[in-house]
């Protein structure tokens, strides 16, 4: 296991994934994953604890790390859920909200627990997503185990390609919210030309190699964020009507859109393991009153309350995949609203943006030899991986339809799917329970993401093709 020991990782390595991941506000509570946490000796330990072994510079206290949590659970996702439940109808979107939050918490739980249990094995105080996946199959059973690199570098790719698609996300949240405010002023140009005028910022904004000099700017985005949800809440709150003017049931063939921007909502579970690896009372993370329960029934009863009070005040007008663009065009504080959540999102691209980049540059790097093309192939790649978001983000501009397309391609597989494959493999054969009920109620998880994968990647992409009129 000695290759783990000294791998290094990027400030926001590559499993920190969330949708609305962002660095913290103090130097107190940075999440310091450029330094190596895996670096325990070869000596073997009996009854070794990860937990009591972390040389950690700046351990995050539970409040640190609840909020961490939220923002790394709370983004763009939940400005669709509206969208969400009106694929789904109200008394299905709350039942299979909070259900499906409770799924995505047990998967959160079910990783933790696999992590801790494979750090003992391999005597490291902490392990990645993607390490995790790497140490269970080396260490599983004997036919898992030459799989162990390439279903490390499996998930290496869903982290990105989820990555990618936040950022695609962001650019057509930007220039959607952009496109309905100057609309409402000016004059009504095509979403595809404000697209183009955000490339050249975001390619600037994202030559910014160090995310510390980024803090500032992911400060005034999480103001922004939150001083738009409370205002959006209040236009929501007002006038509401009955429950029986929308369906509680929406139609068997819109569900799988549910699921992905479900889904999508709820894709958190690659901060998790580098919140818990990074506290300084990592036994409190767990447990029925732990910082990952409290935290995600905080996100849990948000989502519920956007998507229900949202699809209960605008109805079938929940169709563009963020609420703001449903307040109304003649007031100015729900355009103040709109230019608010534009510009948080904006300024929050980058730091989705580092995750992708920072698993492709190291492949390019190698093949670079001096300083000064390191430097100028750095800034090259940057522009290039911009410019393909935003072609991206250009061919389908339905926002609607990009988020649960996201949701159900990549969040299902690394959220339902990846954690009960990997507690089975690490707790096979004898450890799954009285008559293996952890391999069936893992079984059945993972046939759960399946189903939303296929049908969800399947209607989406028809969604993308041939979009609602």
């Amino acid at each position: 296991m000695s290759k783990f020991k000294e791998e290094k990782r990027p400030l926001l390595d590559s499993e920190s994934q969330s949708d609305s991941a962002e660095p913290p506000s103090s130097t107190d509570t940075v999440l310091d994953l450029g330094k190596p946490i895996n670096s325990m000796g070869s000596v073997k330990m009996p009854d070794y604890n990860p937990l009591l072994n972390r040389d950690l510079e700046h351990p995050t206290s539970n409040f640190d790390t609840m909020v961490h949590l939220l923002k790394g659970n709370i983004g763009t996702g939940i400005l669709a859920m509206p969208d969400a439940f009106r694929n789904a109808g109200w008394a299905v979107g709350i039942f299979g909200t909070l259900l499906m939050g409770a799924i995505c918490t047990h998967c959160m739980h079910m990783l933790v627990g696999c992590a801790h249990e494979l750090c003992r094995r391999s005597q490291l105080p902490a392990l990645s997503f993607a390490e995790v996946t790497e140490v269970a199959f080396q260490t599983g059973p004997e036919c898992t185990r030459r799989y162990a690199r390439f279903f490390k570098f499996f998930i290496n790719l869903f982290l990105c390609i989820t990555q990618i698609g936040f950022c695609c996300v962001y650019f057509v949240f930007v220039a959607a919210n952009l496109h309905d405010i100057v609309k409402n002023y000016f004059i009504d140009i095509s979403v595809h030309w404000y697209l183009f005028l955000l490339l050249f910022p975001m390619i600037f904004l994202n030559w910014v190699k160090n995310l510390k000099y980024l803090t500032p700017v992911s400060l005034c985005a999480a103001v922004l964020t939150v001083t738009g949800l409370l205002i959006t809440f209040f236009y929501m709150l007002q006038g509401l009507p009955e429950t029986s003017s929308v369906n509680a049931f929406s139609s068997w063939a819109q569900l799988p859109l549910y699921f992905g921007t479900a889904i999508y909502a709820f894709e958190g579970i690659g901060v998790v393991l580098p919140l818990e690896n990074n506290m300084k009372t990592p036994q409190d993370f767990r447990g029925w009153t732990g910082v990952l329960n409290t935290g995600m029934v905080i996100v849990a009863c948000l989502y519920t309350a956007v998507g229900f009070f949202g699809y209960l005040k605008f109805g079938e007008l929940a169709r563009q995949g963020s609420v703001t663009l449903y307040l109304p065009g003649d007031e100015i504080m729900a355009q103040a609203v709109r230019l608010m959540m534009a510009l948080a999102i904006f300024l929050s691209y980058g730091l989705q943006f580092y995750v992708p980049f920072n698993v492709i540059w190291p492949l390019m790097r190698d093949h670079l030899n001096t300083e000064r093309s390191r430097f100028i192939g750095e800034l090259i790649a940057r522009t290039i991986l911009v410019i393909i978001t935003f072609l991206l983000a250009a061919a389908i501009p339905n926002l609607g339809a990009v988020i649960s397309l996201v949701g159900a391609f990549s969040s299902s597989a690394l959220a339902l799917i990846f954690p009960p494959v990997i507690e089975i493999i690490t707790f096979w054969p004898d450890k799954l329970g009285e008559k293996k009920w952890i391999l069936w109620k893992d079984i059945l998880i993972m046939l759960f993401g399946v189903v939303g994968f296929i049908l969800g990647s399947y209607v989406s992409i028809l969604n993308v093709v041939y979009p609602e009129e």
